[in-house]
């Protein structure tokens, strides 16, 4: 939206202040004072939005921890949306991190004792039946993109029952922030289906359904009620399955994935991100995607994830499948995931590693670890998502290092405190030789007078130009095409790439700029693979700009009820 650009409501006086998507505080003119009835409301002053945003700067640099410039932040958003938005596209770099990953994961473990005011729809088991009643009696009936949660699986912390409601408020304000989506068109939901942390259970202020988690049958039957009611309500609706437990994500994904338009971050905006990240990292390292050999710690969802989508990539760089397949390597808890084992989760099963190919390394063939992996299968890439600290040691790096003179590492694992080995070390063992990406930001490392920028592997390079891409195009599915179109168009901004400078991925202030590109490249694919109606270029670039919403006033006129 503009700045000639006007907006007629009928709201006014109290009313009006306290509606955070309209609340302009002391930026609203004389004349809108006049006409609102908002004269005795305010201060005399009228300022701009520029020294709204320095007032609010100033504020938040004075909390000194984290977790309290997340609450004061949230504040902002439940009052002054525009505001809050202006501010945190001023400061992104220094924003981000508490607005969302590391901070959001505290913000969540304490959800209910930081609790404010309630922002989007709680959607508990015990009030099923009235689903469709809930979504009704929302009263936004242009809702372009929900995220939703049940809060079992948040970040690394695990279940976090109805605090889990703090990553969809997380997510879709980046979605605003970084991909210019109208923060009027966008919903977090909380799906309360019960919690199995019993700290929270045993918690006074807990605020969700004290319960345990409720049943597979009663969840698919959950689920389907809520899917199915959404399609009715916002059936052009883009929607973001987030944090659910690995039994659930890829079930959920592959069960509704073809009913509306719909994806699960955690397996394919990772993926998305990570592959972009790795594509730019082999040409920094003068390598081809073919040549890569990647060992995962961690086979869950999200690893399988960016395995399969490595895998493409692999394909794409003229490998057979089976050629790519050889080349992962998937470690667990339990060793390297190998095809004689049992109990594997379908995701799994493609992923695994003949035991015929190990048979002549020099191990305990029962529990195949990482380091045995290391040593024996001579690795270029080495990718966390355990959710483990430190498990990534200096023996570990070192052996890599060994075998490959520049190794590509990523520990990716969610909050900071989860990571599993920290860029400082992973510079240092490995003498300046490494490519490093995480999933947290960390600060720059300095090392033996040079400087190296750690690009955060983060799923917000992706999401927010994923959904502009979506929306501007009307696209009716998230196809995997679209997915690897953002990767590419990822790839292809790394400063190493562009400039042989800087670090793997552009710096966090220029998301906005990285989320357009990507937009593009997701519309296009989208286009080509039959999901969006055609459009030529000229229009699509002008749809993407009319769906882009700037955190800037406009002009307020009376309109009637």
């Amino acid at each position: 939206m503009s700045r000639k650009d006007v907006l007629y409501t009928p709201y006014n006086g109290a009313v009006l202040l306290e509606n955070p998507l309209l609340n302009k505080g002391l930026a609203f003119i004389k004349e809108e004072r006049d006409n609102f009835n908002l004269h005795g409301l305010l201060p005399h002053n009228v300022e701009t939005i520029e020294e709204q945003t320095e007032r609010a700067w100033v504020q938040f640099c004075h909390f000194k921890s984290d977790i309290s410039r997340h609450v004061y932040l949230r504040n902002i958003q439940d009052t002054n949306e525009t505001l809050f938005y202006n501010l945190l596209r001023s400061h992104l770099k220094e924003t981000l991190p508490i607005i969302y990953t590391p901070t959001v994961g505290e913000a969540c473990e304490h959800f209910s004792t930081i609790y404010r005011r309630a922002r989007g729809l709680f959607i508990s088991w015990p009030n099923r039946y009235r689903i469709d009643e809930m979504l009704q009696s929302f009263s936004r009936n242009d809702v372009r993109v929900i995220v939703v949660t049940d809060g079992e699986r948040i970040l690394g912390l695990g279940d976090q029952g109805i605090g889990g409601m703090g990553i969809p408020i997380g997510k879709l304000s980046l979605y605003t922030a970084c991909g210019g989506i109208h923060p009027a068109s966008t919903l977090p939901i909380m799906l309360d289906v019960g919690t199995n942390n019993q700290q929270h259970l045993d918690d006074p202020m807990y605020m969700g359904w004290r319960h345990p988690r409720i049943s597979d049958d009663q969840y698919a039957e959950f689920m389907d009620m809520f899917i199915s009611t959404v399609k009715a309500r916002w059936p052009n609706v883009l929607l973001q399955f987030e944090d659910f437990a690995q039994k659930n994500a890829n079930r959920l994904l592959q069960r509704y994935r073809d009913q509306l338009c719909c994806f699960n971050d955690d397996i394919q905006g990772t993926a998305a991100v990570t592959a972009g990240t790795l594509m730019a990292a082999a040409h920094a390292a003068g390598t081809r995607i073919r040549d890569q050999r990647v060992v995962f710690l961690g086979s869950g969802s999200a690893g399988c994830g960016i395995a399969e989508k490595i895998v493409a990539l692999m394909v794409d760089d003229g490998l057979s499948e089976s050629e790519a397949r050889s080349r992962i390597f998937m470690v667990d808890r339990f060793g390297l995931l190998t095809d004689d084992m049992t109990n594997l989760l379908d995701f799994q099963k493609n992923l695994l590693t003949a035991r015929d190919a190990v048979s002549r390394w020099q191990v305990d063939s029962q529990n195949i670890s990482l380091l045995d992996v290391v040593k024996n299968a001579h690795p270029t890439v080495m990718i966390g998502v355990s959710g483990q600290p430190g498990l990534f040691s200096e023996e570990i790096v070192k052996e890599m290092h060994r075998h490959c003179p520049r190794p590509i590492i990523m520990p990716l694992s969610n909050p900071t405190s989860r990571a599993e080995a920290q860029p400082q070390d992973l510079i240092t063992w490995t003498q300046g030789a490494a490519l490093v990406a995480t999933g947290s930001p960390f600060a720059p490392v300095f090392w033996e007078n040079a400087h190296y920028e750690i690009a955060q592997c983060n799923n917000a390079y992706i999401f927010p130009g994923l959904g502009l891409g979506v929306l501007a195009c009307n696209a009716r599915r998230v196809t995997e095409e679209m997915l690897m179109a953002a990767s590419r168009s990822l790839a292809a901004q790394s400063p190493l790439v562009t400039t042989e400078r800087g670090g793997l991925l552009p710096p966090v202030d220029q998301i906005e700029t990285v989320s357009r590109q990507i937009a593009v490249a997701v519309a296009r694919a989208a286009i080509e693979q039959g999901v969006a109606p055609a459009l030529d270029d000229e229009t699509l670039m002008a749809r993407i700009e009319k769906t882009w919403w700037q955190a800037d006033y406009a002009p307020y006129r009376r309109s009637a009820l």
